[in-house]
């Protein structure tokens, strides 16, 4: 089978192979990344001029079932935009945004995947250095909550086992299409060692606590076990220390790290 090696950047090592079928979506895949990062400069860092001046890096990706709103609530968070037009994401896409916590500068890095099943060969080797995840899924559409265990177990087998990993029941605003409560999925959230937050990406309901406490959390054990190096402390977070989840049901523990 002919192969085509994609390099990668070293945010995850290695590279991808991919056969000659798959090569326009890996391409198309690519340009999305390029028009993301090109936006992200211009628009998602809320510190203008500041975008290679940063202590911490941190991949977080957003992972759940097409149509669950992953690419809205990437850019509610990082350019402030919601989409009402919004398309299925083809591979993945990527904004970035910097905050500050506690005084550092913390370069989020938002990975957008795509939810369809015919991409997922693509999206499971951008889970390589992802130190936080968002695990979304619709609040109007059951099926999108039944697949998360689905998810959940491909999340933990592609990623680090320390990942920080936030349930997120996005489009909450539909209050009379809900078909999941927030206790059934507080209690997957609690069977499963997971944070737990409901959002909207439309009227940005808990869009930037979701995101805040997901950074703060990361921050917090990466700022507990300093790492070697400064070349460390942007790349390899973890150094195999157990996560400790931040309390999810404290909205306003999250505000404080974004400025």
């Amino acid at each position: 089978m002919l192969g085509i090696g994609v390099k990668t950047s070293n945010l995850f090592n290695g590279t991808l192979n991919i056969t000659l079928n798959d090569s326009l979506i890996y391409l198309r895949c690519f340009v999305h990344i390029a028009q993301y990062s090109k936006k992200s400069r211009m628009y998602g860092n809320s510190m203008p001029g500041k975008d290679d001046e940063y202590d911490y890096l941190f991949k977080v990706v957003l992972i759940g079932d097409s149509g669950v709103g992953k690419s809205n609530l990437l850019s509610r968070f990082t350019r402030d935009e919601f989409n009402l037009e919004s398309k299925s994401t083809i591979g993945v896409e990527f904004a970035t945004r910097s905050v500050q916590i506690d005084g550092k500068i913390i370069k989020a890095q938002i990975w957008d995947t795509a939810g369809q099943e015919r991409y997922r060969a693509i999206t499971s080797a951008y889970y390589r250095g992802a130190v936080g995840a968002l695990l979304v899924y619709d609040v109007s559409k059951v099926v999108t909550y039944r697949n998360l265990d689905r998810w959940l177990g491909e999340l933990r087998d592609h990623a680090d086992q320390h990942i920080v990993i936030m349930l997120v029941g996005n489009k909450c605003d539909l209050r009379h299409l809900r078909g999941v409560m927030t206790d059934e999925a507080k209690s997957f959230a609690e069977r499963n060692g997971l944070c737990f937050i409901e959002t909207s990406a439309l009227d940005s309901t808990n869009v930037e606590e979701a995101f805040c406490q997901i950074l703060q959390a990361i921050y917090n054990i990466v700022s507990s076990h300093p790492p070697v190096s400064n070349v460390d402390m942007k790349m390899s977070p973890y150094h195999n220390q157990p996560i400790v989840s931040p309390n999810a049901d404290n909205p306003s523990s999250g505000r404080r790290c974004c400025s």
